[in-house]
C-alpha cells in the first residue's frame, strides 16, 4: 500500500515563498526530488508576480535544464497562478532531479506550493 505525505517545498524555508532571483539558467531551486526510486511526487505550485505593471516571463525547469525540461508561462502584473497543477517528478537513485525557475526580472516572482509525496 502507498504512502502519502505533504511536505513543503524544499527550496522553502518553513513554507514561505521562494522569490526567484535568477533571470536565466540555471534557475533559482525550488524543490529537489526524492533520492528513491519508487517515490513519486505530486508538485503544486503557485506563482505570484509582484511587480505592478511588467508582465514576467516564468520558465520552470522540471528536472533538467535542457528545452525538453523547460515550461515558459506569462505571469501578469499582480497576478497569482496555477503554474504546476500536480505535476509528477518521479524519484532517481542516481541522482535527485531538481525543480528550479528562473524570470525576467529577478525577485519579482514568488512561488509557493507543497508536494506530495507518494511512497510505494
Amino acid at each position: 500500500m502507498a504512502t502519502y505525505s505533504k511536505v513543503k517545498l524544499s527550496g522553502s524555508t518553513d513554507g514561505r515563498p521562494i522569490a526567484v532571483a535568477a533571470i536565466a539558467t540555471p534557475g533559482t531551486t525550488l524543490h529537489t526530488g526524492s533520492g528513491t526510486a519508487t517515490t513519486y511526487e505530486e508538485i503544486w505550485l503557485w506563482a505570484s508576480n509582484t511587480a505592478r505593471n511588467i508582465d514576467q516571463t516564468l520558465v520552470l525547469e522540471w528536472g533538467g535544464t535542457s528545452a525538453s525540461d523547460q515550461m515558459r508561462l506569462v505571469i501578469k502584473p499582480n497576478e497569482t497562478v496555477l503554474v504546476a497543477p500536480g505535476w509528477l517528478l518521479k524519484g532517481n537513485a542516481g541522482t535527485a532531479l531538481i525543480i528550479k525557475a528562473y524570470t525576467t526580472t529577478a525577485s519579482k516572482l514568488n512561488i509557493t506550493g507543497y508536494v506530495n509525496s507518494i511512497a510505494a
